[in-house]
């Protein structure tokens, strides 16, 4: 998320800095330094102001710089640019509450040798302990989490009003958001999703005046289980549950696929009621799932079977 270099410079810019400053303070050359501020001012981290041909660093008023900086000065001890490489960052935003290494692993995805070295290293600083098997956080160092976390969001935002200026952000994760714009993205990462995407698995439904675009780095597509999820989060009214069980109907969904997307999106009872539905043939009260007759006639409008 942030080379060491970039962790530097914010742990060590004062607002004016020129970037010979800046490499006299690191020990480091000016276009080295330079190319790190480049990079900083693109993630809207830090601002450059001209002054005759001096080119002055200011760092940005984003929430996750305020925080960093404030760790930076309360903990002079701490060599956190060296501490947040590699990985540390996104350990630290899956550390919101106390957590084995094996649940950070699975919501990071990472491998637990990998988590593991993480935290031994902040456990050697005396940044978090250990209680029941639990890793969590020291003193006040749960700003950590917070600094990931801001840092997440705001790299995010950067990314969407690239592309979407008006867009808004429903759902987020270290390195993935579900977004909400009013204009088609056309844009390395951004994958349609929402109604629209529907059409992929022949369900033409009618669409509003947004766009729906999940940003991953990782998928070529969104797959249908992940469409099920993002359905409910964009509106987890009646309609949309209906449109979710005429998906699950029409196209051969993995349940346990499908539950582990439930789980990385905190959708877990929502996605229960719709295969318990379908299962029991509407045997489910919940008053934003249709009654089974209403569906077996939406189902035949759409040409969707479902099983007798």
């Amino acid at each position: 998320m942030l080379r060491r270099i970039e962790l530097e410079v914010l742990a060590t810019v004062d607002p004016g800095d020129t970037i010979s400053e800046l490499a006299t303070k690191l020990d480091h050359s000016e276009s080295y330094l330079s190319r790190a501020v480049g990079d900083l001012v693109e993630k809207g981290l830090v601002y450059t102001e001209r002054d005759g041909r001096r080119k002055r660093v200011v760092p940005s008023d984003a929430r996750a710089v305020e925080l960093y900086q404030d760790l930076v000065r309360q903990h002079s001890h701490i060599d956190f640019p060296e501490l947040l490489t590699g990985k540390a960052l996104e350990v630290l935003y899956y550390l919101d509450q106390p957590r084995t290494v094996s649940e950070i692993a699975d919501r990071s995805n990472n491998y637990r040798n990998t988590v593991n070295r993480v935290l031994k290293r902040f456990r050697d600083r005396g940044l978090v302990g250990t209680a029941d098997g639990r890793y969590e956080f020291n003193a006040d160092f749960d700003r950590l989490h917070e600094f990931a976390r801001e840092l997440a969001h705001h790299l995010h935002r950067q990314r969407l009003e690239a592309v979407a200026p008006k867009g808004t952000i429903l759902w987020e994760d270290y390195d993935e958001f579900l977004a909400q714009t009013e204009t088609e993205i056309d844009a390395e990462a951004f994958h349609e999703t929402g109604l629209a995407r529907f059409a992929a698995f022949d369900l033409q439904f009618l669409l509003t005046g947004h766009r729906y675009y999940f940003y991953s780095e990782e998928l070529d597509a969104v797959s249908p289980a992940e469409l099920c999820c993002h359905t409910l989060i964009i509106d987890d009214g009646s309609r949309h549950r209906s449109y979710c069980l005429l998906l699950l109907s029409h196209v051969d969904v993995d349940e346990e696929v499908l539950r582990e997307q439930a789980a990385k999106y905190g959708l877990e009872d929502e996605i229960d009621a719709l295969l318990r539905y379908l299962e029991t043939h509407g045997e489910v009260d919940d008053e934003r799932l249709p009654k089974w007759d209403e569906f077996q006639e939406l189902a035949a409008d759409y040409e969707v079977p479902l099983p007798q």
